[in-house]
């Protein structure tokens, strides 16, 4: 289990690190950082896939695939949902929208605590309605101070658990669905990649180590990722999501954002409902190891 924790805190902060690496890389917009970084990550996966003996997911969802012509289709939504994800996580910190997408991150665990119990039918807690209600008056206060909730927030918060139902649905919520996602990616990704063509890299030639190291980044912090959400309990795997948004708030803040008076009743009470959920959690896991 200790493995399981170094691996997940490991993820969240090469994550986070993907948020300020993302300023290094100038002058590259998000729109390229995005694309060289699905373009780069996809060989570094499929190493990482073909050493630990997991292609043979790849090949299973190809023999589905020839057996079944239009799951193709809709493996391509779901490549278009991670990589929505993928794009905004590399443009948000170079145009102001960090923290909006940290907030997002901060709901998320929220919004799916309501699909769980709407569309599956989770039993809710009363810590997690306490928790309901807190990201409640916090969304609350952002809609009466702003009109609305940022764009950038709903695609975190909205869009994850619409790409998580798709996988569970598809029932490739595993290293090879997230190959075939990066893969159905690259035409977007390459088209990403050349658009500025090669005048940043005369520019700039660090640039070609500098993109070498976001592959390296991208593909160790998902890889991190699967490997702990195998070694760790559900419950104690989730509790460590957490970290990240925490962090990328600390990234969002460094590079000079900032979170404005009028916009403290929306954090806090959000992030007292995710205090709550870890309680909640904790709770749980503790109730389990007295049982085993």
């Amino acid at each position: 289990m200790y493995k399981g924790v170094v691996l997940s805190v490991a993820s969240s902060c090469l994550f986070a690190s993907l948020y300020f690496y993302t300023t290094l890389l100038s002058p590259l917009g998000g729109d390229a950082i995005f694309g060289w970084r699905m373009v780069l990550m996809l060989p570094l996966v499929t190493l990482f896939m073909l050493a630990c003996g997991e292609w043979h997911q790849v090949l299973a969802i190809c023999a589905r695939i020839r057996e079944t012509p239009r799951l193709l289709g809709l493996l391509c939504l779901s490549s278009a949902l991670l990589g929505a994800q993928q794009w905004l996580f590399m443009w948000a910190p170079l145009n102001g929208h960090g923290l909006d997408v940290s907030l997002g991150y901060f709901l998320l665990p929220l919004t799916m605590l309501l699909v769980g119990r709407w569309l599956y039918g989770d039993r809710l807690t009363s810590l997690k309605k306490i928790a309901a209600l807190c990201a409640a008056v916090g969304v609350a206060n952002e809609l009466y101070q702003v009109g609305r909730i940022s764009w950038a927030t709903l695609l975190v918060a909205g869009g994850l658990p619409l790409y998580f139902i798709l996988r569970r649905k598809l029932a490739t919520a595993h290293l090879g669905g997230l190959w075939f996602d990066t893969l159905l990616t690259l035409p977007v990704a390459v088209w990403f990649a050349m658009g500025q063509g090669v005048e940043p890299f005369r520019q700039a030639p660090h640039l070609y180590a500098l993109l070498l190291g976001l592959g390296v980044i991208s593909a160790a912090a998902f890889m991190s990722y699967i490997v702990a959400g195998r070694l760790l309990p559900f419950s104690l795997f989730g509790l460590l999501g957490y970290v990240e948004p925490v962090l990328l708030v600390g990234v969002a803040v460094a590079l000079g954002e900032q979170i404005k008076p009028a916009q403290w009743l929306t954090y806090l009470p959000i992030w007292a409902a995710v205090a709550v959920l870890i309680a909640d959690g904790g709770r749980y896991l503790l109730r389990t190891q007295r049982t085993v």
